[in-house]
């Protein structure tokens, strides 16, 4: 998944169709939540590998979809002050949190940056490091540490935060999330609450999962000279992974990068995921890899067994849940 869109770049409307009662079981569509201890004082939760030192926020700004949906899925909304959303994310009004954002200000439609964190008096911001962070935008934690603002930033994405990393399969690095932020905003029962739910619908996809060997699986992202996929630091993996299949690039350990048409022809997936995002729908990815000499000729192809994953079920965050229920009942049906 590329991280620096261009402005111009205009999500097309799709369905997302998570399910309103799962999303009251992951935040009472972010029902306020009394603290589970005095929220003064701080208190210590790493970052990415880092131990830091945090004290309640206030002004929280939250850069993505799956960003906001965490501290919305907490009960937090009284302390998120804005949040910025690309353009590749899709609109706010297909989340299960709806009424949520709408409580909240938009900060901005374009990439994270440091203005806008400063402009909006923010005292905390999560996002993603090397998405939302960058060095080369000139937002990174330790540039807003100088400034005295609080950061905190998505486990699944510090595969390789410079000096602090941290390596964790991407759902445990979900659950990890919940479970630091509820310690940061003094909501621990909560984000137990929560994380125990997350858990538990895994377990019953896992349950289902066809007998065999697992179906391989490729992960189209976007790219015509080369494709943009999924590593096995990203959701996708463990969402193919649980539902029964087997991300066919699993052996790389990157979140998303490039790989070649060679090795996806080499893999010889049964079936296509697609990232939908952006301004290319899902459906001229599809006809491209129909047309394309590259992929005309791939098992899934040839079969049109396509599945369309919704980019806020693709990014860390508790949509990844929805997207493997509604992948794993697309395996369950492809198998028999």
């Amino acid at each position: 998944m590329r991280t620096n869109r261009s402005r111009a770049a205009v999500r097309q409307r799709a369905a997302v169709g998570s399910a309103l009662a799962a999303a009251l079981v992951l935040g009472g569509c972010g029902a306020e939540v009394e603290p589970d201890a005095k929220a003064s004082g701080e208190v210590t939760v790493k970052r990415c590998g880092e131990p830091v030192r945090y004290t309640v926020p206030e002004r929280a700004v939250a850069y993505e979809g799956g960003s906001a949906d965490k501290l919305f899925a907490l009960g937090l909304t009284e302390h998120v002050h804005g949040y910025v959303m690309p353009p590749a994310n899709p609109p706010v009004g297909e989340s299960p949190w709806a009424s949520e954002y709408a409580k909240v200000k938009m900060l901005s439609d374009d990439l994270l940056n440091k203005e806008v964190v400063v402009e909006a008096k923010s005292d905390f911001v999560v996002a993603g490091w090397n998405s939302g962070f960058k060095d080369e935008r000139g937002i990174t934690p330790e540039i807003l540490d100088k400034l005295g603002i609080q950061s905190f930033m998505h486990t699944e994405s510090c595969f390789n935060y410079p000096e602090y990393p941290e390596k964790v399969a991407p759902f445990e690095a979900l659950y990890t999330d919940l479970e630091r932020l509820g310690k940061i905003f003094r909501v621990e029962e909560k984000a137990t609450e929560v994380v125990d739910a997350l858990r538990k619908r895994v377990k019953a996809v896992e349950a289902q999962a066809p007998a065999g060997d697992p179906v391989p699986v490729f992960l189209y992202d976007s790219g015509t000279d080369q494709p943009f996929t999924a590593g096995n630091q990203v959701p996708p993996n463990d969402i193919i992974e649980k539902a029964g299949g087997r991300n066919v690039f699993d052996g790389l350990d990157e979140r998303w990068t490039q790989v070649s048409w060679e090795s996806v022809a080499e893999a010889e997936p049964e079936v296509v995921v697609i990232l939908d995002y952006g301004d290319l729908p899902a459906e001229k990815k599809i006809d491209f890899l129909k047309k394309s000499p590259h992929t005309r000729a791939l098992p899934a192809v040839k079969k049109n067994n396509f599945f369309v994953l919704d980019y806020n079920e693709g990014i860390s965050g508790p949509r990844n849940i929805d997207g493997l229920e509604k992948f794993a009942a697309y395996v369950r049906e492809l198998r028999g």
